[in-house]
């Protein structure tokens, strides 16, 4: 899936970046690991804090403390700001409870927020998801995460919008698990 979506973006002349709070980096290594990236991955953002989310993307204190780290306004300002500080024509977003814990009734572990943002986008038109991973697998949730959010950097993806919420499966791991830069290369 990374080498796909570095050959697709590469074909479309575009750069990409990733805002990352609860998959650490992920999406970027899942990237950079693959020889050449660098003509079309342009900037990772690991902002696990507050703080880091407000310095390094420019997401406001108000979004922080009405909506919380995990929502769609904090997903949302994360995305534009990754495009405003990078020169990347397409950047994703996510945020998110991987556990075991740190959840609520409201935020349970296993909810991850996306965003998408696209320069030249109507930022009213940045898509927007929260996803609910129906397991309490940390390295699991992390791991469906990171898939969806390469996913979300295909060019074909650009027509998508805010969407409702939904449910999907995050496969539990194991001791025996594959890594996931195999798993990412093997899906390409």
């Amino acid at each position: 899936l990374a080498a796909s979506v570095l050959e697709n973006n590469r074909a479309a002349g575009r750069r990409v970046a990733a805002a990352e709070s609860c998959t650490g980096g992920m999406v970027s290594v899942a990237l950079t690991d693959i020889a050449g990236s660098s003509d079309v991955f342009s900037a990772g953002f690991i902002t696990y804090s507050a703080h880091a989310k407000q310095s390094q993307l420019d997401v406001s204190s108000e979004i922080l403390e009405t909506f919380g780290e995990v929502s769609l306004a904090t997903a949302w300002a994360m995305a534009a700001g990754a495009l405003a500080n990078s020169d990347a024509d397409v950047a994703v977003a996510i945020t998110g409870i991987a556990g075991p814990g740190g959840g609520s009734e409201k935020k349970p572990v296993g909810q991850v927020v996306f965003a998408r943002a696209l320069r030249g986008q109507d930022p009213d038109d940045y898509f927007t998801q929260r996803v609910q991973f129906d397991s309490k697998d940390r390295a699991a949730i992390r791991h469906a995460a990171t898939l969806f959010a390469l996913d979300l950097l295909q060019p074909d993806r650009d027509s998508l919008r805010p969407s409702e919420d939904i449910t999907r499966p995050a496969p539990s791991s194991s001791p025996a698990r594959v890594s996931i830069a195999a798993i990412i290369f093997r899906s390409a």
